[in-house]
C-alpha cells in the first residue's frame, strides 16, 4: 500500500546514521582543566560541659559568641558564616539502682566560607587555640558560576568539532552541518563542601586552652581544582569518496 506524502499526517522519521547523500559522523569532546580554587571551607564546634545544665548553657553561649566575634573580625574575607546543629546532651551514670546526671555536654558547630586564602592559616590557628574548640578543614572548592565550568565546556565542543573534521577529513569530506550538541555536564571533581582527596587537612581537638602567646600560623597551601566537560556533537558531512 503506498500513501500520498502530500496527505498522509504521518511524519518520516529522520535517519538515525545518515545517508549516503548527507552521512552523519558521531563524536565525543572532553575537556579537564585545573584551576585554583575559589572558596576554602571550614567546620568550626564549639564545646562545654558542666554539672549544671544552666551553668553549661551559659558556658557555651559565652565560647559561641566569643568565637563568631573571632571570625567576622575578619570582614569581607569571610563570604559566608553559618550556625549548624546545636545540642545540649546529659551525661548519665549508674547511681546505685538508678541513673543520674553527671554532666551536661554543649556543641554548637559553625561553618565558614573563606575567600581570602591570606587569612586562613592565622584564622584557623587562632580558632584552634579556643578552649574546648573543634576545627575540620579546609576543604577547597569553586564556586557553582565559576567561570572554570564555561571554559571547560567551551574546550569539550571545540575539541568535537576538531575530531569530526579529522574523521571527515580522513574519508576526503568536510563537515556540513551540526545536527545535534548534547551537553553531559561540567562538574568540579572535588564536591562542594566535601574533603578532596589529597586536600589539605587541620584538626584541633577538643581540650585546647587559650594562650596568652599566640600561636604560629598554620600554613594551608590551596589544592588546585580539577574540572572536567563532556559533549556528544553529531554532525552530516559530504559525501566521502571511498574510491580514491
Amino acid at each position: 500500500m503506498t500513501t500520498d506524502p502530500l496527505t498522509d499526517p504521518t511524519p518520516t522519521p529522520a535517519a538515525p546514521y545518515g545517508t549516503p547523500e548527507t552521512p552523519r559522523v558521531a563524536v565525543r569532546g572532553e575537556a579537564r582543566i585545573e584551576v585554583d580554587p575559589e572558596i576554602a571551607r571550614i567546620s568550626v564546634t564549639v564545646g562545654a560541659r558542666g554539672t549544671d545544665r544552666r551553668a553549661a548553657l551559659d558556658d557555651l553561649t559565652r565560647r559561641n559568641n566569643h568565637a563568631i566575634t573571632l571570625i567576622k573580625t575578619y570582614g569581607d574575607a569571610i563570604e559566608k558564616l553559618e550556625t549548624g546543629a546545636f545540642s545540649i546532651t546529659p551525661e548519665l551514670t549508674r547511681h546505685g539502682r538508678g541513673e543520674r546526671v553527671r554532666a551536661y555536654h554543649g556543641r554548637v558547630h559553625l561553618t565558614v566560607e573563606i575567600t581570602d586564602f591570606t587569612i586562613l592559616g592565622e584564622l584557623t590557628t587562632r580558632l584552634a587555640d579556643l578552649e574546648l574548640t573543634g576545627i575540620e578543614g579546609p576543604w577547597w572548592s569553586l564556586r557553582p558560576d565559576s567561570p572554570a565550568h564555561a571554559t571547560a565546556r567551551r574546550q569539550a565542543v571545540h575539541e568535537a568539532v576538531q575530531r569530526a573534521r579529522e574523521y571527515a577529513e580522513a574519508l576526503d569530506a568536510r563537515l556540513a552541518a551540526l545536527v545535534e550538541l548534547a551537553d553531559l555536564g561540567a562538574e568540579n571533581t572535588a564536591n562542594y563542601g566535601l574533603p578532596a582527596p589529597g586536600g589539605m587537612r587541620s584538626r584541633a581537638v577538643f581540650g585546647a586552652s587559650e594562650s596568652a602567646d599566640a600561636a604560629p600560623p598554620l600554613d594551608l597551601e590551596p589544592q588546585r581544582q580539577r574540572v572536567y566537560a563532556q559533549v556528544n556533537a553529531r554532525f552530516t558531512m559530504t559525501p566521502p569518496k571511498l574510491n580514491g
